[in-house]
């Protein structure tokens, strides 16, 4: 245990160091930054939301040159074909013989951007790569080199040549990171740092994907008590039921989290927990994480909409009513 105990504090300070260097990077955004490195760490995908400008696709960006991985960032398009992120089969006159050209999408790293602007048929195509981390082009399946993670980004405002992302879709995301504006004393330096060149930081990969990989398999052995896992599983199921848990919000939620959502719960707050240096889970590392794990699983109803309450202001009314052990 206490061998354990030391090599998930040194992954912790490993961890936290490439928290520090992306914060040269980028200003203002370090729940972005931190919500990005703790997704990577929970080896799940990340969506980001928020209105263009916001450093959302410089903070991947950032990430990507952090590590020393191959990167790929998608232009999601109306015209975009699923042939062009996964490849496809041609034929080869000369061998006669048909041969695959594999696609972008093998790449350890991949930015998704304005997702929601590809139609239905290119997104369901990521399905099986979000999941199952394999590529399937014809008859012949393909595994992807780990780690692999896509990272997405949407604007929420815009609406106009956009597709709603399918349920399914949604529920492969580990997190949903809502980017919010600067403190007005950060984007000041944010427009120092972008119009003065010599302040603009250079950024050399300091963390590899095997490094990635063991940071990986040993939050998987962060200790999680049992009252945290009930804890968890309480604030999922009352998306579900809040009859249940005292909350009135049945004629806002349409449809809660499922079973996915609670062990996503689980394995965001052990992340959390080793990006602290810490090899257990707080209750505050639970109820942290719960915003970033719920707001999109939870399907809100027409009144919701009509009544403008957010799936944000659910998640705060079931974390403030089901008890914190």
């Amino acid at each position: 245990m206490a061998e354990i105990e030391t090599s998930i504090q040194e992954a912790g300070k490993r961890a936290s160091k490439v928290l520090r260097l992306l914060e040269t990077g980028i200003l203002g955004q370090q729940e972005l930054l931190r919500g990005l490195l703790i997704g990577v760490i929970a080896d799940g995908h990340v969506l980001i939301e928020g209105v263009p400008g916001l450093g959302k696709t410089r903070a991947v960006n950032l990430l990507a040159r952090a590590s020393r991985l191959s990167f790929k960032r998608l232009q999601f398009t109306p015209d975009l074909l699923p042939a062009d992120i996964l490849g496809t089969r041609i034929y080869n006159q000369q061998a006669a013989e048909f041969e695959t050209v594999t696609g972008p999408i093998f790449a350890n790293f991949i930015l998704a951007d304005e997702i929601n602007r590809a139609p239905a048929k290119v997104q369901s195509a990521l399905l099986e790569t979000m999941q199952e981390r394999q590529v399937t082009i014809g008859k012949e399946s393909r595994k992807l080199q780990l780690p692999f993670l896509v990272f997405a980004t949407q604007n929420p405002i815009e609406q106009e040549g956009t597709y709603p992302l399918p349920e399914a879709q949604l529920d492969r995301f580990l997190l949903k990171l809502v980017v919010g504006y600067p403190h007005p004393k950060d984007e000041h330096k944010i427009v120092r740092m972008v119009i003065d060149e010599t302040e603009t930081p250079t950024l050399h990969p300091v963390i590899s994907g095997p490094e990635i990989v063991e940071l990986q398999q040993l939050a998987r052995q962060v200790f999680v008590e049992e009252r945290l896992i009930r804890y968890a599983t309480r604030l999922v199921v009352a998306s579900r039921d809040p009859r249940a848990a005292g909350l009135e919000l049945d004629r806002y939620i349409e449809v809660g989290a499922s079973p996915r959502a609670s062990i996503g719960l689980a394995q965001a707050a052990r992340a959390a927990a080793l990006l602290d240096g810490r090899d257990s889970v707080l209750p505050d590392d639970i109820k942290a994480m719960a915003p970033a794990v719920l707001r999109h699983r939870i399907i809100p109803t027409y009144y919701a909409e009509a009544e403008k309450v957010t799936t944000d202001q659910m998640v705060s009314e079931i974390l403030a009513a089901v008890p914190t052990p």
